[in-house]
């Protein structure tokens, strides 16, 4: 860090060492050293108090330093904002794309969260606001075709199902954000190991078929398009 980030002034005293159970208190602002069971407890004002909105991007190419100061200027006008800079590279590169549906690989500079926390439920609109408005001020910084997000930084603006009948094309919109080409393959799998979509959720991996007045909608994937074959 002395050597490329010279201008940071970090010192080894900056940096904390941690388990990775001891970064889940840390970022539920609990001390590294308190006894897990604070976490069960939904009575604790870290858990029970906050309110807190994230978005996630993918950095594929250096962001000019017009683009940063911009980014700045938009954390300073929210009372509790973080920005959150996971490097990629190393191993991430080194394992393919497919191997597992997590596809966030070679090329990948560092993934981008953006947080947003509050304790007052009347001002959830104003804070919802202002994540949008960044999230949309980045754009063009931040990787296309598709703009990818991170599963796990749950984003229900890039859309959602529709109950338990969503098509691939309604779920690919966030699906392929998420898992790139490998959202396909989940699709299948889903089909084939829970063809009733028992495991629901707001965006869940849809089946190949749907019902549509009673006509069951099946989608057969075929090189890149798929065709609808139609069973009463």
């Amino acid at each position: 860090m002395k050597t490329r980030f010279s201008e940071l002034g970090l010192k080894r005293n900056d940096c904390i060492e941690m388990s990775w159970i001891q970064s889940v208190l840390f970022f539920a602002d609990f001390s590294i050293d308190a006894p897990l069971e604070v976490l069960m407890d939904r009575s604790s004002p870290q858990i029970s108090d906050a309110f807190f909105t994230a978005k996630s991007d993918y950095v594929t190419s250096p962001i000019s330093e017009n683009g940063l100061e911009g980014l700045w200027s938009k954390l300073l006008e929210e009372d509790k904002s973080e920005l959150i800079f996971t490097p990629y590279g190393g191993k991430m590169s080194q394992i393919s794309e497919s191997q597992i549906p997590f596809p966030h690989r070679e090329g990948r500079i560092f993934g981008i969260q953006y947080l947003a926390t509050w304790d007052n439920a009347n001002e959830n609109e104003k804070h919802l606001s202002w994540i949008r408005e960044v999230y949309a001020y980045m754009e063009s910084y931040v990787s296309k075709s598709p703009r990818a997000a991170y599963l796990n930084y749950r984003d229900l603006d890039l859309g959602t199902n529709y109950g338990r009948n969503t098509s691939y094309e309604e779920a690919k919109v966030w699906g392929l954000k998420y898992f790139s080409d490998n959202f396909k393959r989940l699709v299948r799998v889903k089909t084939k190991v829970d063809p009733s979509n028992f495991f629901w959720n707001e965006q869940s991996i849809p089946l190949l078929y749907h019902y549509e007045d009673d006509t069951k909608v099946t989608k057969v994937h075929s090189g890149l398009d798929f065709e609808i074959i139609q069973e009463r």
